[in-house]
């Protein structure tokens, strides 16, 4: 088990083949999937492994809290397309994530917050990240209030941005600006 770092009681550690069983779990939940992916797209193990298990450049994680495994977390070096998309240059580091919980029963108790704090600590202290960036669905004011408290604030909304549930939704480009 390769551990990318631990921060109190949250621990992130690179994604395992044993994992997929739980990431199924999770991704055939509706009530996750009415925040990820969508309610009409639940994961079977073929589509886990398809999706989490391919070696593009991204960085897969588990998170753990107090030793149980409760979510997921992936983090990428933006590549020339996203730049081109959101409008950054091509010069500097800039890092996507994008994360969930995926036992519901630890929503809404600051673990959200925890671990995207310490995913930015990483990613700017650890990889030299100069921007952090994610885009969460406008609707979701949830995930985006989340984010806002740890300091990413929103730069574009991007219209008609991703597929959810039988429709193109917009996004907000949220950006975490290394001082």
């Amino acid at each position: 088990m390769e551990i990318i770092y631990t921060a109190g009681e949250i621990m992130v550690r690179e994604l395992e083949r044993e994992d997929e069983l739980k990431l199924a779990a999770w991704l055939s939940d509706p009530v996750l999937l009415q925040y990820y992916e969508g309610r009409d797209r639940p994961h079977d193990l073929q589509m886990i492994r398809e999706s989490f298990y391919q070696n593009d450049g991204e960085t897969r994680c588990m998170v753990e809290y107090c030793g149980k495994a409760i979510g997921y977390i992936q983090f990428y070096l933006l590549d020339e397309e996203s730049r081109g998309e959101y409008g950054y240059p091509t010069s500097g580091v800039i890092y996507g994530m994008d994360q969930f919980i995926g036992e519901t029963d630890y929503w809404d108790r600051g673990i959200g917050g925890k671990l995207v704090t310490s995913m930015l600590e990483y990613l700017v202290c650890q990889n030299g990240a100069d921007k952090v960036v994610m885009d969460p669905q406008a609707w979701n004011i949830r995930a985006i209030r989340c984010y806002e408290k740890c300091g990413f604030r929103r730069v574009k909304l991007l219209k008609a941005h991703e597929w959810h549930e039988g429709q193109y939704r917009d996004c907000w480009l949220m950006e975490y600006p290394h001082p």
